[in-house]
């Protein structure tokens, strides 16, 4: 079972408009506010980036649906903060921690830029990948974490059981459907594999159209 928030193909959604280079603008001032808060309790290191992606996810699909992305954000992380015994419910509601106090992992202003710019890679040692450019493969069916029932994993619904062609192989790269459980990080080779457009949606938008998926090669099998 997919989640609400697999929603490549789905009939009866409004038309998707494109941010500059995928990009979503900070708005109204508490946007600025939700991203710091983001960035600092990562920085606690009680989770994993697929961890969040996970919660967020897992939002009510009636929340999921009315909240904007930013609310996205601070629902899900307020979640996890509770999970993961940071902060009380109680806590929540009143705005303050009790006792107030410095966290020991502190993530404080100055030190935003520059673990920005050092960013985070994912590339680790791994596997020979068993796949090339031009090999032809198909994804798994159905579209699930195979450890953990109802998981986190990269691979959208509407892509499973195609069919498609290796473009690139990028190496070894942390699995996000274990590290996102704390199963740990699993490296698997990762590759961008083509689908025709035709295929996926049934019919393609312009001729020769193809979308393009980064995913891990425990998601694929030889076609």
């Amino acid at each position: 079972m997919t989640r609400v928030h697999d929603m490549g193909g789905r009939y009866g959604d409004p038309a998707v408009i494109p941010e500059p280079q995928g990009i979503v603008p900070i708005g109204p001032e508490w946007h600025r506010k939700a991203l710091a808060l983001t960035l600092a309790a990562g920085g606690l290191g009680a989770w994993s980036i697929d961890t969040s992606r996970h919660a967020r996810e897992s939002l009510s699909p009636k929340d999921y649906a009315r909240f904007s992305y930013y609310e996205k954000w601070m629902a899900a992380l307020a979640d996890l903060l509770v999970e993961k015994g940071l902060v009380t419910k109680d806590e929540l509601a009143a705005g303050t921690a009790e006792p107030a106090g410095a966290h020991p992992k502190l993530f404080r202003a100055e030190a935003v830029g520059p673990a920005l710019k050092r960013g985070s890679p994912y590339t680790r040692p791994g596997a020979e990948p068993a796949f090339a450019p031009g090999d032809r493969v198909r994804t798994r069916l159905p579209a699930r974490n195979a450890d953990i029932p109802g998981g986190h994993t990269r691979l959208p619904a509407y892509a499973a059981g195609q069919t498609g062609t290796v473009i690139l192989s990028h190496g070894a790269h942390v699995l996000p459907d274990a590290n996102a459980h704390g199963l740990g990080e699993r490296p698997e080779p990762l590759y961008t594999v083509a689908f025709t457009a035709a295929d996926l949606w049934g019919e393609a938008e312009g001729e020769g159209d193809e979308v393009t998926l980064d995913l891990w090669q425990s998601y694929l099998v030889p076609a």
